[in-house]
């Protein structure tokens, strides 16, 4: 009888250690959410701004100047239901800006503007990959939430569920090549 209960206690015990063990891990995912959203956010406004600071240095022609200004202002404005439209249509703007590698020679050629292509490149680069990181992330939380022991036991707690960035993020052609 007493052995019974000192299995029991035993088998309760390793079954509140590896349901204990599974909530932190799933802690650890959704802080790995939020860093990598944050550092998501940070490329994304570090995109816009350098977009936006190009339009506005005269170095484009006026009409290039008007569509990257205005889809650069957008994307810093957008709200979070909007965040990602007004994103992707800073990157088709990009694409259509800088279409030729004419375009990025005509702002390599201008005064400062070796610091800003340069800018540009490294921040259209780093987008793409900040977004894989929050997206890995955001799909190992959802793998491990889907489980049955994290639903029935309500282990993820009052945490939203984990929602995926999707954008367009196509870097322009002419200045992937100069980023390779």
């Amino acid at each position: 009888m007493t052995a019974t209960l000192i299995w029991i206690l035993v088998a309760l015990v390793a079954i509140g250690l590896y349901l204990s063990w599974t909530a932190g891990r799933l802690d650890r995912l959704h802080a790995r959410i939020d860093a990598a959203r944050a550092a998501l956010d940070a490329q994304l406004l570090r995109r816009a701004s350098v977009a936006q600071e190009l339009a506005t240095s005269g170095v484009l022609d006026p009409a290039a100047s008007i569509v990257l200004y205005e889809a650069a202002h957008a994307a810093r404005q957008a709200e979070e239901e909007q965040r990602e439209v007004a994103e992707s249509e800073l990157s088709q703007a990009l694409r259509a800006v800088f279409a030729e590698p004419q375009q990025v020679d005509a702002v390599r050629e201008a005064p400062g503007g070796e610091e800003a292509a340069r800018e540009l490149t490294e921040a259209v680069r780093r987008v793409p990959m900040a977004r894989r990181f929050h997206n890995d992330a955001v799909r190992a939380a959802r793998a491990l939430r889907r489980h049955r022991k994290v639903r029935w036991f309500r282990l993820a707690g009052h945490a939203p569920f984990p929602l995926a960035f999707e954008m367009d993020d196509e870097p322009p052609a002419a200045l992937a090549d100069r980023a390779a």
